[in-house]
């Protein structure tokens, strides 16, 4: 194993909180699906089937800790995954062994769901 450089490192308090974060399953998914599409907080809406304010909360812990960006478009909000992020590495490499949720974006498209909000 190659030598890795201190600054490489992640200190172990905050991959723990980065870990735990993602350790639940909407917001490991929500991350996943970010990697390749924006989403609106509608759109997940009807991803998850979940509500409105149960998703806004989710994405809410992924925002306080500045691992998704808000772009504002018209009176909505969409999410893109900050890839500037410090920690990017240790996400990028988790999310790199998960399975592609693009069919979620697919079937959201087919039913003319892809952009509630516009």
């Amino acid at each position: 194993m190659g030598k890795v450089s201190s600054k490489e490192y992640i200190e172990l308090q905050r991959a723990s909180q980065l870990l735990k974060l993602l350790g639940d399953k909407t917001r490991l998914t929500m991350m996943k699906l970010l990697q390749t599409h924006d989403c609106c907080v509608c759109e997940f809406v009807e991803i998850f089937k979940m509500s409105q304010p149960a998703i806004s909360q989710h994405l809410r812990k992924l925002r306080d800790i500045e691992l998704v960006n808000e772009e504002r478009k018209g009176q909505w909000i969409f999410y893109s995954i900050n890839k500037k992020h410090e920690d990017y590495p240790l996400i990028q490499s988790v999310l790199a062994h998960l399975p592609l949720q693009d069919k979620s974006i697919v079937e959201l498209e087919s039913q003319g769901l892809r952009i509630l909000c516009e």
